[in-house]
Order: C-alpha cells, then structure tokens, then sequence
C-alpha cells in the first residue's frame, strides 16, 4: 500500500514539476533577434498557421507548448489576423494574449486638408505599410471598385490622419476616407439653415473646396464663405484663381497668367457663372462649416494682404483701393 502511494505521490509530483516548467516557459520572455518584431497573421489562419508565420518571422516560438497553452486558454479559434509587433519583454503568454485580442500594430496616414485626390494617391502609392491595391486602378476604377456613386473622387475624402492595421488595403484608407465625409456632409446638409444658394450638397461641398484653396487664415474662412455666397446670390462670377488652376491641370506651372484667366475652361469662374462642375480640393471639416455658415457680412470682395489674413469690401471702389494699398505698395 505503501509503495502504491509513494507512486502516486511522486506522478503527482511529476505532474507539478511539468506543470511549474510549462508556466515558466509561458511566462519567459522570448528570446527575440530584436527589439520590436514584425509579423502577420493572415486572416484565416489556423494556430499551426500562425505559430508558422511567427516562426518565419525570427521568433522561437516553440510549436508544441504554444498550441499547449492556446488549448489551455480556451483559445485555440480567438486568434485574430492582422499585423502584430513584438514588446521588450514578450512571453508566449502576452504574445497569445495580443493575438487573441487582436491587438494589432497600427500605422497611419494622414490627408491634409486642401490637398487633391491626385496629391493623395501620391502619399498612398508611397506608403511603405499599405498594400497598393489601387495603384493600377484609374479614378473611375476605384470608384467602382468601391462601390461609389461618383467616378472623380475629388473632394469626397475627409481630411484627417487615418489609422490602420499594416498590409491594410489602400483601397480600404480611401474608402473610410470617402465614408467619413459623407457622414459630416450629410449632417450639415441636414442641419443646413434657411436660404442658402446650393440646390444640393455636392454644391455645398463645391463651396467648401473653393473657401479650402482660399483661406489664408483659420478665421477667415466664414468672410470668404460669404463672399462667395453673396456672389451666388447675385448673379456674380465667382472669379476665384483657384478653380482656374485647378482646370488648367498638369499644364500649370505654378505661374497664374492674365490668358489663363481668359481661356475658358469648366473650372474658369471668370468666363463662367455659378459653381465649377465639382470640388476642387478636399474640405476639411472647418471649410465645410463655413460653407455652411458664412459670416454675417455683405462684401463681395477680399484681397490678400500679404501677411496671410484677406481684406474684406463691399464695392468695387472699396476693393480697388484695397488692391493698391496691399498689392501695389499704395500706387
């Protein structure tokens, strides 16, 4: 009998030995090639898969204990794909719980209001933690491939930094993008109040790309709504260099010329009445605001002043003069 419980005593003991050394190596950081490692987990992965893809990566991440440790958890089907780092410090344990949580290493991108879709696609084709989905694709293409209403994409993205998991889509940025302006649009144009000039919020935010490339100064931006819109109101051109240089293209060559402000294009508002055919840039949210709510003000002009802020008048003699006083030295 005796014999019988020694032998149980020492299984038993056998079994917290093993037990104590599996919750050491759980809890041992991992003996990594660097600071911060990189790897992803492709979605549908299995947890062989994934041990796989870690192994690949240059971490020693031990097969058999790792699938151990999963089952232990209950969390053999929790892991989420994506792109993970490892910490200083990680162990197998931390690493199953990041990877269950799905804690994933973010990267971001950031669309600078004002910019064009062009000027985007840029910084997206350059973008060293995107996948480049889009770069073959036309403007009309991606569209389609979106599922979009709209061919030229031009002002329909929102201004902000974006972030997302690494090896996301670039396709996906755009799309968040072109989501997140359609939210604020929609809810200004709900909000809108009485008597503004726009028959639909396309023409709002055609309003807001020009008061965008027209501001010098944050707190402008309402005066120059209103000039615009006080424009609309009366039949006025708009008369706005921006919407010039934005139809002249690749062909501008940073120099505004008197001819380009008499060749008639779509996007001339000198040659041409009302608004130009779509945005310009893309709005912010401050540009689009204003469009909303322009300032309480009468003038139809502004010139700049030099210093980034815009003078504001009524008529044509109070513009002249302030033409010549910011513009001409006084002559």
């Amino acid at each position: 009998m005796h014999f019988v419980f020694r032998l149980v005593a020492l299984f038993l003991l056998a079994v917290a030995a093993l037990a104590a050394a599996f919750v050491w190596w759980a809890n041992r950081p991992l003996d990594l090639p660097g600071e911060a490692v990189e790897f992803r987990v492709a979605p549908g992965s299995s947890l062989h898969g994934t041990i796989q893809q870690i192994n690949a990566a240059g971490i020693p991440l031990q097969a058999d204990l790792f699938k151990l440790l999963a089952r232990w958890q209950g969390k053999v089907n929790a892991i989420k794909a994506g792109s993970y780092a490892t910490e200083s410090g990680e162990t197998p344990y931390t690493l199953l719980v990041k990877l269950v949580e799905g804690r994933v290493s973010q990267a971001s991108i950031t669309l600078v209001e004002g910019w064009t879709f062009r000027q985007f696609r840029t910084r997206l084709d350059a973008h060293p933690a995107l996948r480049h989905d889009s770069r073959a694709l036309s403007e009309a293409e991606i569209g389609e491939r979106l599922g979009l209403p709209w061919r030229q994409l031009e002002g329909r993205l929102l201004p902000d930094t974006y972030l997302f998991d690494k090896e996301s889509s670039d396709l996906e940025v755009i799309a968040r993008a072109t989501a997140a302006m359609q939210k604020q649009l929609g809810e200004a144009w709900a909000g809108r109040p009485a008597g503004l000039p726009y028959r639909s919020p396309d023409e709002a935010l055609i309003m807001a790309s020009i008061i965008e490339k027209e501001t010098g100064r944050p707190e402008d931006r309402p005066h120059v709504a209103a000039v615009f819109i006080n424009r609309l109101r009366q039949g006025m051109r708009l008369q706005t260099d921006p919407t010039v240089i934005y139809g002249l293209g690749e062909n501008f060559d940073g120099n505004l010329r008197k001819s380009h402000l008499q060749t008639d294009t779509p996007y001339n508002t000198y040659t041409r009445a009302g608004l130009p055919p779509t945005p310009i840039a893309m709005p912010g949210p401050a540009a689009l605001r204003a469009a909303f709510q322009p300032a309480a003000s009468d003038a139809l002009y502004f010139v700049a002043r030099g210093d980034g802020s815009s003078h504001f008048s009524r008529t044509l003699d109070e513009h002249n003069r302030a033409v010549n006083r910011y513009q001409r030295g006084g002559k």
